[in-house]
């Protein structure tokens, strides 16, 4: 059967109870491997996780020591080379050593430490293999322009013909994008079913998952979720791009223990049915990125 999500006061009592086995605030990734309780459902709660800290009378651990830019770009880049990709903050919270906000007062939004990195390492031979992974420093230039035009221009021209009178008719034998998003990897939202599959893919470990299957068949996957501090148990998931699409497909009630949708629109859901709305997630999720 699906749990319910830890409320605020449940995220509040487990940060003081980890405080006092740890003698002191525990850190983000200290807290989610002991109490298994995720930072989705943290930022459910709390604008960021030092909030969520101070929110027990307690003051989140800060270092004094100031760190050198070259300490902090090498750690980084040992990070790219572990993964084989740009981290994303949340995955850096995860691997690295420091906090994010070290290097956003350091050198600015994090979609610049790639650039100071490639100035860093680029007479370093030893950073080649990392630098190899990193789009060239002129494209980025590039693409870092056109995102500072697009902001204002996009928009702007997003609002003045997004209207109905303005919507242009559907060419056939051509491609369906949702709305832009740049979630990760992602560009658009989902508009069917796969589209929350790979979106699910992406956020699964985030979310206190596990997959161990995708199926043709109903359920569509089953997986483990984290349901304590190493306990783990197994759930059914059916993915639709609409709650309500699960009814409307005739699946068991009984055999299905989370529906994972895009969009939530099933408003008699029966109750022991724990419903994810990626739509909503992925906003929560994208807050510990900015």
């Amino acid at each position: 059967m699906a749990r319910s999500s830890p409320n605020k006061q449940a995220v509040v009592d487990a940060i003081r109870q980890v405080s006092e086995k740890l003698g002191r605030p525990p850190s983000r990734a200290e807290f989610i491997a002991k109490t298994g309780i995720t930072e989705y459902h943290v930022l459910k709660h709390f604008a960021s996780w030092r909030e969520a800290v101070r929110a027990t009378g307690l003051q989140p651990h800060l270092s004094n020591i100031r760190l050198h830019e070259s300490t902090l770009l090498k750690e980084w880049g040992e990070i790219v080379r572990r993964l084989r990709q740009i981290p994303t903050i949340s995955q850096y919270r995860r691997e690295g050593k420091h906090s994010p906000s070290v290097f956003n007062s350091r050198f600015g939004p994090w979609s610049v430490i790639p650039s100071k990195f490639s100035h860093f390492a680029q007479d370093k031979p030893e950073w080649a293999d990392v630098l190899a992974l990193l789009p060239p420093t002129r494209l980025r230039g590039i693409l870092g322009s056109a995102a500072i035009t697009g902001s204002s221009g996009l928009q702007q021209g997003t609002s003045s013909i997004a209207t109905a009178r303005h919507r242009h008719r559907k060419l056939e034998g051509r491609p369906i994008y949702g709305n832009p998003i740049d979630f990760r990897g992602l560009r658009n939202e989902p508009v069917n079913e796969q589209g929350v599959v790979f979106l699910f893919g992406m956020v699964a470990k985030e979310l206190g998952y596990m997959v161990e299957t995708v199926q043709s068949g109903f359920p569509d996957c089953e997986a483990k979720r984290q349901v304590g501090p190493n306990k783990w148990q197994p759930v059914r998931i059916e993915f639709e791009f609409e709650s309500r699409e699960f009814r409307d497909h005739g699946h068991s009630e009984d055999g299905c223990d989370v529906i994972v949708c895009w969009r939530h629109n099933w408003p008699n859901c029966p109750q022991h049915l724990e419903v994810i709305e990626l739509a909503s997630i992925i906003k929560s999720l994208a807050k510990s990125e900015d």
